[in-house]
């Protein structure tokens, strides 16, 4: 008897090899009704019982098209069709400065959370491609976000787990032709006004210049960014241990490399209360400068309402508003 449709295989393997290597006993499956998170769905519903693992489906409705709720239901029954169970949960998405996309993830990630706190799951897995992998790092590039953004999408951390990042987008569609599985093609896939739909157009003009191995080189290279930024990172709270909080010598921070002391600005000014969302790298910048740059010069205030200055050969945080 002739085996899987390869890419049937190579999904099935993915999940089986998620759900083993993280010791996932009870998950939540996001599915959107797309061909990737369809394609998850059925692999889940076939390996999860071979590991003795249970699975919920989780179909969330952003309500941010006509007809949401019925595309839905229509999605949580095809689920349903393939062996799992599954929920519908309707969510309000909030207005954001960082844009629509942003919101709905934003309120997805937080009904797939909630639902898995109150299953005492382990963790959501979720459909993320290939693809997608690639355009996060694009996209990351493109804002100049430093080595973490590039690094993207991480197979498996904070309850998350993604099963899917070495699949293409084209192997979960192939997956559900081969099986004979309906998915929804959300009409906003092809909507110019989101930022991912853009990235995805700039990456098929790309790789029809440069070759088909662009999206895989990208995804690669998001691997191997996550192992430096963990490395730096690992680095960073090992120096916030050791100087604790405010004040820090100068002579100490002077010898340590810039891609660890600008980590570190971050971490040691949030836990003296500065508002890191709003600390940009002008503020590390500047901060840099009474190390590195010094010449008398005053203090730097940061968000927060801190204030950040040298003097007796230490670096000192206070509230901005404190007479020197």
């Amino acid at each position: 008897m002739p085996g899987p449709d390869p890419a049937v295989a190579a999904i099935r393997l993915a999940v089986r090899t998620a759900l083993r290597d993280n010791g996932l006993r009870r998950v939540i499956v996001g599915c959107s009704g797309g061909a990737d998170s369809t394609a998850l769905a059925a692999a889940v519903a076939f390996e999860a019982p071979k590991l003795d693992a249970e699975a919920l489906a989780m179909v969330v409705d952003h309500g941010l098209q006509d007809g949401s709720a019925q595309i839905a239901q229509d999605a949580a029954e095809r689920v349903r069709r393939l062996g799992l169970s599954a929920q519908v949960v309707a969510v309000e998405v909030a207005d954001s400065k960082d844009g629509p996309e942003a919101a709905a993830r934003a309120a997805r990630y937080a009904a797939l959370r909630e639902a898995a706190g109150r299953t005492e799951a382990d963790a959501i897995l979720l459909g993320h491609t290939q693809d997608d992998q690639a355009e996060s790092v694009l996209l990351g590039l493109v804002r100049g976000s430093g080595l973490r953004s590039i690094a993207a999408m991480a197979p498996a951390g904070h309850g998350l787990v993604r099963p899917l990042l070495r699949i293409s987008r084209q192997q979960t569609r192939q997956a559900c032709a081969a099986e004979g599985l309906v998915f929804w093609d959300d009409p906003h896939n092809d909507d110019p006004r989101f930022s991912r739909v853009r990235v995805r157009r700039a990456l098929a003009h790309l790789e029809g210049d440069l070759g088909p191995g662009l999206i895989k080189g990208l995804a690669r290279t998001a691997d191997l960014a996550r192992q430096d930024a963990d490395h730096l990172d690992a680095e960073t709270a090992a120096l916030q241990d050791r100087l604790g909080g405010a004040p820090w010598p100068v002579e100490e921070l002077t010898g340590v490399p810039i891609a660890i002391r600008t980590r570190w600005w971050r971490g040691a000014l949030a836990a003296q209360g500065a508002v890191i969302a709003d600390l940009s790298s002008t503020h590390v910048a500047s901060l840099e400068t009474l190390l590195t740059g010094w010449r008398g010069q005053g203090p730097v205030d940061v968000p927060g309402r801190l204030r950040v200055r040298r003097g007796t050969g230490q670096i000192h945080v206070e509230p901005s508003g404190q007479v020197e």
